[in-house]
């Protein structure tokens, strides 16, 4: 798993040399960036980046650290279906829009549910490539856990084949990482994928 990375370089240089890099890109695009509708922008470039990538300072196995024992003997899937994310393209940093549906086979434990969001979120609001994400996530819960079973569905559209290169819209990627008896058990594996609706 990767480690968090300190934050950003918060002083007043080190902003406005984020700044220039902005108004750089405006100028070399054909753009002034000092008429009126961009002389904020930016600022708000900059503001933005910094909410797009915050999962870089952030350890997705800090939420799972609290666990509850005490679950009157549940012994079944625990599955969050539809988790919305949006993540940034490594290559091109165009956006990624998607949801991710996240299930584990308890042990002995279970986790809060609004945990395993959070988890999905953390390693989404970094630069990504999907097959990455889904396995991190995947990778995470399992260590966290330690349940018999995790697996992670995630479906995405990507602005870098939307928006550019193929330009071609409404296209979902889907990947998965099963790990555990929802690998290596057909039946479990078949439950899984009922619950998460396919």
């Amino acid at each position: 798993m990767s480690e968090p990375m300190p934050p950003p370089d918060a002083s007043p240089e080190a902003r406005e040399a984020a700044l220039e890099a902005v108004r750089t890109l405006l100028r070399w695009v054909g753009e002034d960036p000092t008429r009126e509708g961009l002389q904020d922008t930016p600022r708000r470039v900059v503001d933005a980046y910094l909410e797009y990538f915050r999962g870089y300072a952030e350890d997705p196995a800090l939420y799972l650290e609290r666990t509850f024992e005490q679950v009157g003997g549940y012994d079944e899937i625990v599955l969050l279906r539809d988790i919305p994310f949006v993540s940034h393209c490594e290559h091109h940093l165009a956006p990624i829009h998607g949801k991710a549906h996240v299930g584990y086979l308890p042990r002995d434990r279970v986790v809060g549910i609004s945990k395993l969001a959070r988890v999905v979120h953390a390693f989404a609001r970094r630069a990504q490539v999907q097959e990455r994400l889904t396995a991190e996530i995947a990778d995470c819960i399992a260590r966290g856990l330690d349940p018999l079973g995790v697996g992670v569905i995630v479906e995405a559209t990507h602005g870098c084949m939307t928006c550019r290169g193929v330009e071609t819209p409404g296209v979902i990627m889907t990947t998965s990482r099963m790990m555990g008896v929802f690998r290596e058990d057909e039946k479990s594996r078949q439950e899984f994928l009922q619950l998460a609706g396919y």
